[in-house]
C-alpha cells in the first residue's frame, strides 16, 4: 500500500516556512469558528503536520531554535509584564501559592508512581518534579484580554517561576546522585554559581539598560539590545544548571521598569513574539506528540490517565486552595488553575535528563512508556490549560465591564490630550509622555498640533510641520494609538492653540518648555504666558534631558491649598499613571494638609504606586529641593494662576528660581485645571487679557539690586 506521507513531505526551507505561516494564519481563524482557543489549534496543527502525523514537516533544527526562542519569549514577557510593586506587597501570597503548586502535585504523583505504576523511588521523584513544574503555555491568551496585571495572573506567573526553580533544583540534585560529585561540595558549588548569577544580573543589567537606552533611541538597536540581554541571561542560567527559561524570566523582571507597558519598544517585543516565535514554539510542541503510542495497549492508556489525573488534580488543589486562602473570586481560581496546569518543553527537557541517567548497565531511569506517557500528557494538559484560561479570562473581563458600567467612571472622563509640537528634538518625548499618562481603558486618540506664523515663511514652516507630524503619527502607531494631526496658520500662536483646543474638545495641553534662547530670552518664551493666562484648562510644560524610561524618581512640589483647586485630582491622576508605567518612586513635597489627601488618593486609586511624602513648610523652600535632585530624577512643580486659591506671591519668582537652581534637570511645570469659561469668552474692559512676565515693580527692584551689587 502506498504511503501518502512520502508524497506530502516537504524539505525545501522556503516551503517549510510557508507552511508554518499558513498554520499561524489559519489556526486562529478556524479555531475561532469552533469557539476553541487558538493556542490549541497551533498544537493540534503541529500534531497533524509532524513526523507522527502526516509527516509533512520534520522537527528539524529550525523548529528547535525558533521553538526555544518562543519559550524564552513567553517567560520573558511574563517577567516584563509583572507589576513589581504588587509582587513586593503580596510576596507572602506568591510564596504560599508557589510552594503549594509545586509540592502538592509532586507528592501526589510520587505516591501514585510508587503504588500504582510500580516505578522506583528515583523514577517516581523525577515524574513528580515534571508534574510539579509547569509551562505558561496559555499566557498569550491573557495578553489578548489585557489581563497581564490581574492579581490571579501575576500570582500564577510568580508561582510558576517558584515551582519551576524548585523542580530544576531538585532535578539537579537527582542527577547529582548518579555522579561521583553528589556530596556537600556539589550543593556549595551550585549555590555559589546561582548567587553569582543573580547578584551579577542585578548589578550589571540595570546599568547596561540605563546606559544604552539613554544614548540610543533607534528602535531596531533597542530591540536587539533587549533580545541580547534575554538570551545571555538564558544561556548563563543554563550554564549554572538551571533551564534557560529561568534566566529569560529573571531578565524580564530586571528590565521591567525600563520598558513601560505602553511603550513602542514593548509593542515591538510583543508583536514579533506573538507573530512568529511563540507560534513556532506551539507548533513544535505539537510535533513532539505521538498519538500512535495510545495504540500500544491498555497499559499505555492507564499510564497516561494516572499521570494526567494526579498531576492535574494536584495543580487544581493548589490553585483553588490558594484562591480560598487569599479570598479571591471563583474566576481567579479558574485562572490560577488554567495557567499553572500546562506542561510543555520544560517537561520534555526533564524527561530527557532522565533518559540519560543510567540506573544500571543498559537500563535508563526513564523508559519508553514513561516518555510516551509524558508526551501524551503534554497534549492533554495543554488542552485543559487553554480552555480553563479562556473561560476564566472571559469571566474576569465581563465582571470588570459590569463594574465599570455600574460606576460610570469612564463616561464622566473627558480626557483628550492636545500635543503642541514644533521642534523635532522635543516632540517625540511629548508623544511618549502622553502615551504614559493617558487612560488606556478609554483608548481615546491624541491630537498633535503644529502652529506656524502666518508670514512670508509660512509655506516652508508648514511643510516642516507636516513632516514632523507624520513622524509623530508613526510613533503613536507603533504603540497602537490613534492620532489626529493638524498644521495651523495663525498670526498669534497662543490663540491658534486655544482655538484648536476648543475645536477638538480637548481636556489638557502637553507642550515642551521654551529652550531656544535665540528666539526669545524670556523664560516662558513668546506665547506660553499668554496661553496659560488665557486657557483655564490643565497645561503640562516639560523639559526632558534624558529618556523617560531611565527615570528613577519623580519629585513633586505641591503648593499649599492645592487640594482645593478644581483640577487637583486630574494632575494627580496623570502623575500616578506616569509613575505606574515607569515603575519609579514618586516623592511629594508640601504641607501636611496637602499631603494627606494625596496619600489617600494614591492608597485608594493607585495602590501599586510607590508614593513618599515629605513636609515642605513654605513655598520659599523650593530652591532647597535642588540639592536632592539628580540627573535621573524628574522635578515636577505644581504652580497656580493668578487669582486662584493656591496662588501666592512667591510663585512669581518661579522663572528665576528654576533658571538659577534647576537648570539642566528634567522638569515639568503643571498649571492645574480651573474649569469654568475661558477668558476669551468673557472679554471686558476690566478683565485683563495679557499679563507681562515681570511687573514694572519687579523690573525696578531687580535694577536697584543689580546697581547695589
Amino acid at each position: 500500500m502506498t504511503d501518502l506521507s512520502s508524497y506530502l513531505h516537504i524539505s525545501d526551507p522556503t516551503l517549510i516556512f510557508f507552511v508554518v505561516l499558513l498554520i499561524i494564519l489559519f489556526a486562529p481563524i478556524i479555531m475561532s469558528k469552533l469557539r476553541i482557543p487558538h493556542i490549541i489549534g497551533m498544537v493540534l496543527a503541529g500534531v497533524l503536520v509532524g513526523q507522527h502525523g502526516l509527516n509533512i514537516l520534520d522537527r528539524d533544527e529550525s523548529f528547535e531554535l525558533f521553538g526555544r526562542v518562543g519559550l524564552y519569549y513567553i517567560m520573558f514577557l511574563a517577567g516584563l509584564e509583572m507589576d513589581m510593586e504588587s509582587v513586593k506587597k503580596n510576596s507572602r501570597q506568591f510564596i504560599i501559592f508557589g510552594l503549594l503548586t509545586c509540592l502538592v502535585p509532586l507528592t501526589l504523583t510520587y505516591i501514585m508512581s510508587i503504588t500504582l505504576l510500580g516505578y522506583s523511588s528515583k523514577a517516581s521523584f523525577l515524574l513528580g518534579c515534571i508534574m510539579a513544574s509547569n509551562t505558561l503555555i496559555a499566557y498569550p491568551l491573557v495578553g489578548r484580554y489585557g489581563l497581564h496585571r490581574n492579581s490571579s495572573v501575576m500570582l500564577s506567573v510568580g508561582s510558576s517561576m517558584i515551582s519551576l526553580f524548585m523542580s530544576l533544583v531538585m532535578l539537579a540534585g537527582l542527577a547529582a546522585t548518579f555522579s561521583e560529585n553528589s556530596g556537600i561540595l556539589f550543593w556549595v558549588f551550585f549555590a555559589t554559581k546561582l548567587a553569582i548569577f543573580i547578584v551579577g544580573s542585578l548589578l550589571i543589567i540595570p546599568r547596561l539598560a540605563r546606559y544604552f537606552l539613554r544614548r540610543y533611541s533607534d528602535a531596531v538597536m533597542q530591540y536587539i539590545f533587549v533580545m541580547s540581554v534575554m538570551f545571555l541571561s538564558a544561556a548563563l542560567s543554563a550554564a549554572i544548571g538551571l533551564e534557560g527559561i529561568f534566566g529569560a524570566f529573571f531578565s524580564g523582571l530586571i528590565l521591567n521598569r525600563y520598558i513601560p507597558h505602553v511603550s513602542p519598544l514593548m509593542n515591538r517585543i510583543e508583536f514579533i513574539g506573538n507573530a512568529i516565535f511563540i507560534p513556532y514554539f506551539l507548533i513544535g510542541v505539537g510535533m513532539l506528540i505521538n498519538l500512535k503510542t495510545l495504540m500500544d495497549g491498555p497499559e499505555m492508556w492507564w499510564i497516561v490517565l494516572l499521570i494526567v489525573f494526579f498531576g492535574t488534580f494536584g495543580k487544581a488543589v493548589a490553585a483553588y486552595l490558594s484562591s480560598l486562602l487569599f479570598r479571591l473570586p471563583k474566576a481567579e481560581g479558574h485562572m490560577m488553575f488554567g495557567l499553572t496546569s500546562a506542561h510543555a518543553a520544560g517537561a520534555i527537557a526533564m524527561v530527557m535528563v532522565g533518559m540519560r541517567l543510567e540506573v544500571e548497565p543498559g537500563l535508563m531511569l526513564v523508559d519508553n512508556q514513561m516518555l510516551n506517557g509524558v508526551i501524551i500528557m503534554i497534549l492533554v494538559t495543554c488542552l485543559i490549560s487553554t480552555m480553563m484560561t479562556q473561560k476564566a479570562a472571559l469571566q474576569i473581563v465581563f465582571r470588570e465591564r459590569v463594574n465599570l458600567q455600574s460606576n460610570h467612571t469612564q463616561e464622566k472622563d473627558d480626557e483628550k490630550i492636545l500635543l503642541c509640537v514644533k521642534y523635532p528634538e522635543i516632540a517625540p518625548q511629548l508623544v511618549y509622555l502622553a502615551t504614559l499618562i493617558r487612560n488606556q481603558k478609554l483608548n481615546r486618540e491624541l491630537v498633535a498640533l503644529n502652529v506656524v506664523y502666518d508670514d512670508q515663511d509660512s509655506l516652508k514652516a508648514r511643510e516642516e510641520g507636516l513632516r514632523l507630524l507624520e513622524s509623530l503619527q508613526q510613533q503613536a502607531s507603533a504603540s497602537e494609538i490613534q492620532m489626529q494631526t493638524q498644521v495651523r496658520l495663525a498670526s498669534n500662536i497662543a490663540n491658534g492653540i486655544k482655538h484648536a483646543f476648543r475645536e477638538y474638545g480637548c481636556s489638557e495641553v502637553v507642550m515642551g518648555m521654551h529652550v531656544h534662547k535665540d528666539v526669545s530670552q524670556k523664560f516662558w518664551g513668546e506665547f506660553i504666558q499668554s496661553l496659560y493666562n488665557g486657557l483655564n484648562r490643565q497645561i503640562f510644560l516639560v523639559r526632558f534631558e534624558q529618556p523617560l524610561s531611565t527615570l528613577r524618581l519623580i519629585q513633586v512640589a505641591v503648593p499649599s491649598r492645592a487640594e482645593f483647586e478644581p483640577g487637583f485630582h486630574r494632575w494627580l491622576e496623570r502623575l500616578c499613571r506616569f509613575a505606574e508605567q515607569l515603575d519609579c518612586r514618586i516623592l511629594f513635597h508640601g504641607r501636611q494638609e496637602s499631603l494627606d489627601p494625596i496619600r489617600q488618593f494614591i492608597n485608594n486609586g493607585h495602590p501599586s504606586v510607590r508614593g513618599e511624602y515629605k513636609l515642605m513648610g513654605h513655598w520659599n523652600e523650593l530652591p532647597k529641593l535642588a540639592a536632592g535632585i539628580e540627573k535621573d530624577h524628574l522635578f515636577v512643580v505644581v504652580t497656580a494662576r493668578k487669582g486662584t486659591i493656591s496662588y501666592k506671591n512667591a510663585i512669581d519668582r518661579l522663572p528665576d528660581e528654576l533658571t538659577e537652581y534647576f537648570s539642566g534637570t528634567n522638569l515639568m511645570i503643571v498649571f492645574p485645571d480651573q474649569y469654568g469659561d475661558q477668558k476669551e469668552d468673557r472679554m471686558s474692559f476690566t478683565e485683563a487679557q495679557h499679563h507681562e512676565e515681570n511687573s514694572i515693580y519687579d523690573t525696578i527692584s531687580h535694577w536697584i539690586h543689580k546697581k547695589a551689587m
